[in-house]
């Protein structure tokens, strides 16, 4: 289903392990990407997370066969509310990936589709390569937005592209994946994984606490007003300064050497 694995380089990595199916997520990979996240938010050996998937797919959406169709969303529209099965549902993994308080890293190493696609689009860094394809089908099922797209596609493309995304299935690919502002970087396909381990790795080996930080005040500015933003910047500073890691770093600048930061 998947696999969770986190190194000595501090970087926790799950990966869909369901080829056959193009990683399409049955309901209990959605539990398991929801309990990874949380375990790594507690653990304090993990200072990064990557996703990706194996084989040709990153992520072909949740698992529509026969058994699953009622259940898209989340166990069982017929035993409770739409709302609350996408609560618990699809919509939980893109609010642990947003929320999470550490560096995530997506390698996306072929189609992501919907809420696969949502999944990568959640993490701070998504990395692309030639062959990668988002694409986005709710229109041909007759379904609304979810997984946190319509939250997130706008912000990350506008408002006219996300519309035809959403409502036009138009897909992309790739290079356009970068110019549009979903993806990072787009690197040779046989370079992706090692670019992404790359990455995080060295996000791993940064102040973690100072990232979260930052992660969340970036994050936040799309709800608030400058006045605010600048009281939860202040807020956030003050937490930074109590940090051994900000020690470390302004020791190592006087000393003109690279920094060990522990994440503490």
């Amino acid at each position: 289903m998947i696999r969770v694995e986190t190194g000595a380089d501090h970087v926790c990595r799950i990966t869909l392990d369901r080829p056959e199916a193009k990683n399409a997520l049955t309901i209990e990979m959605r539990d398991q990407i929801v309990d990874a996240v949380r375990t790594g938010r507690a653990d304090p050996n993990v200072r990064a997370l990557l996703i990706t998937g194996t084989g040709d797919a990153f992520c072909a959406g949740m698992d529509l066969s026969a058994s699953t169709v009622a259940q898209a969303g989340g166990e069982g529209f017929a035993t409770r509310s739409t709302s609350e099965a996408l609560r618990v549902g699809v919509q939980s993994f893109v609010r642990e990936l947003w929320e999470l308080d550490k560096p995530t890293i997506a390698a996306v190493n072929g189609v992501a589709v919907g809420p696969g696609a949502h999944l990568a689009l959640a993490c701070d860094f998504v990395l692309v390569h030639d062959a990668t394809r988002f694409m986005w089908s709710f229109a041909r099922w007759g379904l609304v937005v979810d997984a946190g797209g319509a939250y997130l596609l706008p912000r990350l493309v506008g408002l006219p592209r996300a519309k035809a995304m959403v409502m036009l299935g138009e897909g992309c690919k790739g290079d356009e994946a970068v110019e549009l502002g979903l993806a990072y970087k787009c690197v040779d396909a046989e370079a992706l994984d090692a670019e992404a381990t790359a990455l995080a790795v060295k996000l791993a080996a940064g102040p973690t606490r100072a990232l979260g930080l930052s992660k969340q005040l970036l994050n936040a500015s799309f709800e608030t007003d400058l006045a605010h933003s600048l009281d939860l910047e202040g807020a956030y500073q003050s937490l930074a300064t109590t940090s051994s890691d900000l020690v470390e770093g302004m020791a190592a600048f006087k000393e003109r050497r690279d920094p060990e930061f522990t994440g503490q």
